[in-house]
């Protein structure tokens, strides 16, 4: 049986450290922070979209078309919602 030998440290960070200022958002890998303004306007717009309708001559408002537009729209404003989510820095 052998006896490990130990190793010279090797110069600079542990690998897999993080560097300083790295778990911030907005750092390099980190998405950049929520802005709030930016994710009202888009949610509004989605939802004015979806309060819009298909439009006229569409047919009813309740028919397949309509209810498959409109989980669309709700599924793009979740999406926005989660990644304003994903971005803020939780504590």
């Amino acid at each position: 049986m052998s006896t490990p030998t130990p190793r010279p440290p090797v110069p600079g960070p542990r690998p897999g450290a993080p560097l300083p200022g790295q778990h911030l958002p907005g750092a390099q890998g980190r998405p950049e922070p929520a802005d709030p303004d930016r994710i009202r306007t888009e949610i509004d717009a989605l939802l004015a979209a979806l309060g819009a309708g298909a439009g006229p001559g569409d047919g009813d408002p309740d028919s397949g078309t309509d209810i498959a537009r409109r989980a669309h729209i709700l599924e793009q404003a979740h999406e926005v919602l989660v990644q304003a989510l994903a971005t803020v820095d939780k504590i």
